[in-house]
């Protein structure tokens, strides 16, 4: 395997991380989002799933985005008889999105990210001393 290789890996990595970590706003972002009438379901957290895919070129693995889908847990209640989405008893569904679930997520991402990140630089200055060495 040659470092370029090396360097696609490792922006596989990132990209992937990136698409995690927007998962991540997303949820955040909706995590006191509710439904507009009575019975309506409030926000969904979103889930991100990781799969192993082959570059047919080189023959390395990288990391793609295999699925995003939701996470289907229950949603908790919150009385409110005022809210537009209550329901007879004045409870309102409210999201299944919790923000440290989210967090951890999110720094794991970055971590995970920087790691990908160390390993392109590395990559690229031991191909830059490389290409030093053959002038």
């Amino acid at each position: 395997m040659n470092l370029s290789t090396t360097i696609g890996i490792s922006a596989s990595g990132m990209d992937a991380q990136s698409q995690r970590l927007r998962i991540v706003a997303e949820n955040l972002a909706n995590q006191d989002t509710t439904g507009s009438q009575p019975g309506a379901d409030p926000y969904r957290r979103k889930t991100i799933t990781f799969a192993e895919q082959v570059d047919n070129e080189s023959g390395a693995s990288t990391v793609g985005v295999q699925n995003i889908g939701q996470d289907m847990s229950d949603f908790d209640t919150r009385y409110d008889p005022s809210h537009p989405a209550a329901d007879e008893r004045g409870y309102v569904k409210v999201s299944n999105v919790d923000s440290m679930t989210e967090m951890m997520d999110m720094r794991e991402a970055e971590r995970s990210y920087e790691a990908n990140l160390n390993a392109m630089q590395s990559s690229r200055t031991m191909l830059s001393r490389t290409l030093d060495l053959l002038k």
